[in-house]
């Protein structure tokens, strides 16, 4: 059923439907729009209620707004495909399964993808973002870019590829977590994570990779301010140019800078 240049509001106005396309349509004021619903295309709409999509299967949005006022949108649902949407709600997308995100900004977005699984992310932007990705769970992830706080935290086998990070504490206590190629900039990076894998990065901010178990870089770089980088972490590394300061690598850890074994003093 075709649904276009409509304004629904209040409760739950589209509540279980089914098989549903919707174009330029606009979800306004109230709660529950689409709850419980299945099988549903949305091009070029607008979503301004509350807990506009919980409970759901099968939705896919293109050119799609979750509007500020739109808190916590996308929950609790399996198989969700969004491309070419802006999200500026709080605390969107939790507790989904099997996603797909294509060219979608996020800005001013506290709490995106908690208990998330099993995703296929490319070309994200997120902007303002804080404990994004907390505790998600077989993700890949190309071309993101955040700019943030407490990225990944508790967060399990991630594969992350061309990215730039700008957050504080990114990775801490995660688990089989790699990144590729990518920028990580930022406080505290990776304290307590397990399993850590960095390949062709560039680090930068104080203290990295602390209290870390059996973490590894390959051929990575590190920038002036990342001192006091891997104290207390076990660590096998191959680092191009210098590091500031090491403080006191667990014994066993291996160090590789340019090619010359550290020795801890």
């Amino acid at each position: 059923m075709l649904i276009t240049d409509k304004y629904f509001d209040g409760e739950r106005p589209l509540y279980g439907s089914s098989g549903l396309r919707l174009e330029r349509v606009t979800i306004g004021e109230g709660e529950s729009g689409l709850k419980e619903c299945r099988n549903i295309q949305a091009d070029l709409c607008t979503f301004n209620g509350m807990y506009v999509i919980w409970e759901f299967e099968n939705v896919e949005c293109t050119n799609c707004l979750f509007a500020a006022t739109d808190r916590a949108p996308l929950w609790y649902g399996r198989g969700l495909r969004l491309s070419d949407c802006r999200i500026n709600a709080p605390k969107p997308l939790r507790e989904l399964t099997d996603i797909t995100i294509e060219r979608t900004r996020f800005k001013d977005t506290k709490d995106a993808f908690w208990f998330c699984r099993n995703g296929q992310l490319v070309d994200i932007h997120m902007k303002n973002a804080e404990y994004a990705f907390f505790q998600c769970r077989q993700m890949q992830i190309t071309n993101l870019q955040l700019q943030g706080k407490y990225a990944f935290q508790y967060a399990c086998n991630i594969e992350i590829r061309n990215a730039v990070f700008d957050t504080k504490d990114a990775f801490w206590e995660s688990e089989n977590v790699t990144v590729y190629d990518s920028e990580l900039k930022g406080e505290y990076l990776g304290w307590y994570a397990k399993n850590l894998r960095l390949v062709r990065c560039h680090i930068s901010g104080t203290q990295p990779l602390c209290y870390c178990e059996n973490l590894i870089l390959e051929d990575c770089t590190f920038a002036p301010d990342a001192d006091l980088a891997f104290e207390k972490s076990s660590v096998r590394a191959t680092i191009i140019g210098k590091v500031t300061s090491i403080k006191n690598p667990l014994p066993g850890s291996v160090i590789l800078l340019d090619g010359v074994e550290y020795t801890n003093h």
